[in-house]
């Protein structure tokens, strides 16, 4: 039910900000990515497709862009704007992240700006990274990480969760998650200084790793 509960605040927040030109990234994953010609690249938590659509002019006709997100409107928003502007080598996706609606080994490159730390369970997002990508792909990724561990009044605050910092792990944690899924190359490409949310200090933050060449993934489980 907790789930549930934060799933439908994250999902009215977007929903609300799918109008908004409010800026709903932390860290310009995207533009750090280096994606080249001919390129798959996969945008967790696309929001309105603005990096969607600039990575599929990036990617050129050869290469292709999907864009994942858990708001309706989010994608529909995105799929206007797509339309508007003639895009043809991308596409936008309604989903959780826990279980993305792509075939193993898809992608040569997955993005992200402030999204993960919204997953319940994030060592499965983490997961479904690896399977996506292609051995030898890679994952620019930008989130917030915690200073300390969210006291439980607001880790249990779908409202607090939504706003992206409430579900964050402490530094340690989220390097272990993302490590446990097999990526290799681990590295932290900037931080922000800390900042305070609720009664505790939070981070913004881009790593980059890579999937082992040789990898694929098998049982639900990647190497």
């Amino acid at each position: 039910m907790e789930k549930e509960k934060t799933i439908e605040a994250i999902t009215e927040r977007y929903n609300e900000l799918a109008e908004s030109s409010c800026c709903l990234s932390c860290g310009g994953a995207a533009r750090k990515a280096g994606v080249r010609k001919g390129e798959v690249v996969v945008d967790l938590g696309s929001g309105r497709g603005n990096d969607v659509l600039r990575l599929a002019e990036d990617v050129g006709a050869d290469g292709f862009v999907y864009g994942v997100d858990a708001s309706p409107e989010m994608i529909k928003k995105a799929q206007e704007t797509q339309k508007k502007l003639g895009v043809n080598n991308a596409a936008f996706l309604e989903s959780e992240l826990e279980k993305l609606p792509l075939a193993s080994s898809t992608a040569d490159c997955v993005v992200s700006n402030c999204t993960i730390n919204h997953a319940s369970d994030k060592q499965a997002v983490w997961q479904e990274i690896a399977r996506i990508l292609k051995p030898g792909g890679r994952f620019i990724i930008s989130d917030i990480y915690a200073s300390q561990p969210v006291p439980e009044e607001y880790k249990n605050d779908p409202a607090a969760v939504a706003e992206c910092w409430a579900g964050s792990q402490t530094k340690n944690e989220y390097l272990e998650t993302v490590l446990g899924a097999g990526f290799t190359n681990v590295h932290i490409m900037e931080e922000s200084d800390p900042y305070p949310k609720g009664n505790i200090e939070v981070s913004s933050f881009t790593i980059a790793g890579e999937k082992r060449s040789g990898c694929s993934c098998s049982g639900g489980s990647c190497c």
